[in-house]
């Protein structure tokens, strides 16, 4: 019909669920979650995308599969959480505990995690590349197969890891990384200019190819 003006339905916004209790599946994304008490909650497949969860206790909480992307998680502690195959990608996560953290095949692409501490974490299967990693502690953590590519990993301590697999650091960034005793026979990626920037001992093993400095940057301290 002439002159007939068809107008398009408008889509309404779904807002997210910010006032709810944690559930599977909720929709936090861009949500205020600070300075929470959320120990043993249930956030598997949530939608925590931007959601802001400084100081927030998430201790044993499950984020399988969930998505925090661009979340702040400064000083939250996911100790003994289970986040295995999440997205942590382009996070905020400076000073974050994350002792136990069960993330196996999780995304951790791009995030900020400087002084983090991933003690005994299982970390098996995933990426950290291009990660912010500087003075962060991996010590005892699974890190079997998992990517460092281009990752920033200067004055982190990768003592006592297991490193089983496909370990890689291509592009690495490794001054005074911490590799005493690691066994990286297997890394790939490894450079000698990465080696002689870390601190190795007798008991670090290295891939074919590469040798152990004249004396390790950290041999004195």
């Amino acid at each position: 019909m002439a002159g007939l003006t068809i107008l398009a339905a408008t889509v309404p916004t779904v807002a997210a669920d910010c006032k709810t209790s944690p559930r599977q599946g909720i929709d936090w994304s861009a949500c205020d979650r600070r300075n929470l008490m959320l120990s043993g909650a249930n956030l598997a497949g949530a939608n925590l995308d931007s959601t802001d969860f400084t100081l927030t206790d998430l201790r044993n909480a499950n984020l399988t599969s969930a998505s925090l992307e661009k979340a702040t998680l400064v000083r939250v502690s996911l100790d003994g959480a289970v986040a295995d195959k999440a997205n942590f990608t382009n996070v905020e996560a400076y000073r974050a505990n994350l002792r136990r953290l069960s993330a196996r095949g999780a995304l951790f692409l791009g995030s900020e995690f400087s002084r983090a501490d991933f003690s005994n974490a299982d970390l098996a299967g995933s990426s950290f590349e291009k990660a912010e990693l500087g003075r962060a502690s991996f010590e005892g953590a699974d890190l079997t197969d998992t990517t460092f590519t281009f990752a920033n990993l200067a004055r982190a301590n990768l003592q006592k890891v297991r490193a089983g697999g496909s370990l890689d650091f291509t592009g690495t960034h490794m001054f005074l990384t911490r590799i005493e005793g690691l066994d990286l026979s297997g890394a790939r990626g490894l450079v000698q200019e990465q080696i002689d920037n870390a601190c190795g001992d007798t008991k670090t093993t290295l891939p074919v190819g590469l040798s152990s400095p004249g004396a390790w940057p950290c041999a004195s301290e």
